[in-house]
């Protein structure tokens, strides 16, 4: 049986900049930050004190105190950003999905904010008084299997932890599953809610994060000289994708398809990409090659970009080396410059970002490059966003583990 083209019919996402699609695009293209210094507790004491979090949403008058205080603040994202990922598809969320429908969802640290409050819970009011519903909050597939509650989803389900590259893997095996004629449609993208005190001073501790604490705004400055690390943020991002032919027979807009794939392992180093980039080099050359596209189709690339000196230098390294002297011709920008780092959420957030450009022929910047580095030499959209066709937009995620994970979306 030939494989089914895959196609994007719906987008949902709550996020640093905005708890829409529109909003978040138009400041996007504004070149907005959306990073800012911690309102959610006193982090006063930590040695970083800014990251991305989500604004305006109020979970309680969301979805009613009973049922947020069973949840986890990452799957309260999740089920935001699904049922406007529904309806922008034109799907009734009223109705059960059934069993043709399936569920792909990535995530890092899945439910981190119920572990520390259980922790803190245990160690000052003792074992007989950690909330029954602990284990439900913190466990990784915890927003997995609420989405598919709330919305009937009875197909396949699965929750994916290869930490940074979660969500694009998501969307990935999302797409395998509906080429291969398992389900017409999957429900997928990331969630995560990593802005806790302990999450932000363990990755402190380890020097991953900017400390630029006066300055948060232009804290996130990927491919710049003078950046010193990323920027923690929240937030969930869901897509709808579905059989080519399913989406004509529902008779909805799409956004566009999801052509291709490639994901590989660096078995490197847990945390440090492999040197030049080489499991990032692989992930992008499979995934051109899953989409039967040659090197001179790539109209644009939403970089890793997380304004750590290691992986912007073995990203471009690895841009080079496949796409080499052509990687100069490609646009190029990392949107985390705005939004943060949403771990587990990024690659589906950055792949509803390739979409858009898609379908806009729009290039979002990425804002505070100010500084060139002879290292990073490429054409990165500094600062201000661009006109331009956009047919083809790849997408990069790679993770702590050597997790690496591409997509390629298109309009042909």
């Amino acid at each position: 049986m030939s494989k089914r083209r895959v196609v994007v019919t719906g987008l949902g996402t709550i996020n640093p900049l905005a708890n829409t699609v529109e909003n978040t695009w138009n400041k996007l293209l504004d070149g907005v930050s959306g990073i800012d210094h911690i309102t959610s507790f006193d982090a006063s004491t930590l040695p970083v004190t800014f990251a991305g979090e989500v604004k305006d949403f109020d979970a309680n008058e969301y979805m009613g105190k009973q049922h947020a205080r069973k949840l986890d603040r990452s799957a309260h994202l999740s089920i935001f950003a699904t049922e406007q990922a529904l309806k922008d598809a034109k799907i009734d969320t009223e109705k059960r999905l059934g069993t043709n429908v399936g569920i792909i969802f990535g995530t890092g640290i899945g439910g981190i904010g119920a572990t520390e409050d259980a922790v803190r819970v245990y160690d000052s009011r003792g074992p007989s008084r950690i909330n029954p519903l602990a284990i439900t909050q913190l466990m990784p597939n915890s927003s997995t299997g609420q989405v598919a509650i709330k919305f009937g989803i009875e197909g396949p389900s699965l929750t994916i932890t290869t930490a940074c590259a979660a969500s694009a893997n998501a969307v990935g095996e999302a797409k395998n599953l509906i080429e291969n004629g398992i389900v017409d449609m999957v429900i997928t993208g990331g969630t995560e809610s990593g802005t806790t005190p302990m999450t932000i001073a363990a990755f402190a501790q380890i020097r991953a994060l900017s400390t630029k604490n006066e300055t948060p705004t232009e804290a996130c400055s990927p491919f710049d000289k003078n950046r010193d690390g990323f920027v923690m943020a929240e937030g969930s991002t869901v897509l709808v994708l579905e059989s080519e032919e399913s989406a004509k027979k529902r008779g909805v807009d799409i956004y566009g398809y999801v052509d291709g794939y490639g994901s590989t392992t660096d078995a490197h180093h847990i945390t440090a990409p492999a040197e030049g980039g080489e499991g990032a080099f692989r992930a992008m050359k499979k995934a051109i090659e899953d989409a039967d596209l040659q090197l001179t189709e790539i109209d644009y690339i939403n970089a890793h970009g997380t304004s750590t000196p290691a992986n912007d230098k073995n990203e471009t390294t690895a841009i080079k080396t496949l796409f080499s002297d052509k990687a100069y011709d490609l646009q190029i920008s990392s949107t985390k410059s705005m939004t943060g780092h949403l771990l587990g959420g990024a690659g589906a957030f950055e792949s509803m970002v390739c979409l858009l450009s898609i379908k806009y022929n729009k290039i979002a910047p990425t804002i505070n490059l100010n500084v060139p580095d002879d290292e990073c030499d490429l054409n990165y959209t500094p600062n201000t966003a661009l006109e331009k066709e956009v047919r083809t937009a790849m997408s990069n995620s790679f993770g702590f583990g050597g997790h690496n994970a591409v997509l390629l979306f298109s309009n042909i």
